[in-house]
């Protein structure tokens, strides 16, 4: 299987994200649509100026909610794990747990391809 760095920490496929989209296409509109739906689902105030990223994978600009406040992300490099996939406590992770139970996908991709360079 091919290496995707698209893949980020959680298993998202960053390259279907709308930060990512937003920041390739310079949408100020789809920012402020992502910053709303993101707020909401977070339950914290992320606004459209947040909504810039190049991937969780890759060195860039990420979304101020990725590099600050994600605890996925915060856990796997406190690790040094490239991905959740190098951990052993995945299946019972409750950090992951919601990730997984919104996006299949995630989970699979995961287990599906080679996440590293």
């Amino acid at each position: 299987m091919e290496n995707k760095k698209n893949i980020a920490i959680c298993g998202l496929d960053c390259e279907k994200c709308d930060a990512l989209l937003a920041t390739k296409n310079n949408d100020d509109a789809l920012r402020e649509k992502t910053a709303q739906l993101w707020s909401k689902l977070n339950n914290v105030p992320i606004l459209p100026e947040h909504i810039n990223c190049e991937g969780c994978r890759i060195d860039g600009i990420k979304t101020y909610y990725c590099s600050t406040m994600c605890d996925i992300r915060k856990c796997a490099v406190d690790r040094g794990f490239e991905t959740c996939a190098e951990c052993r406590e995945i299946d019972s992770c409750s950090k992951i747990a919601n990730v997984f139970e919104h996006n299949a996908e995630a989970r699979n991709n995961l287990k599906n391809c080679l996440c590293s360079e």
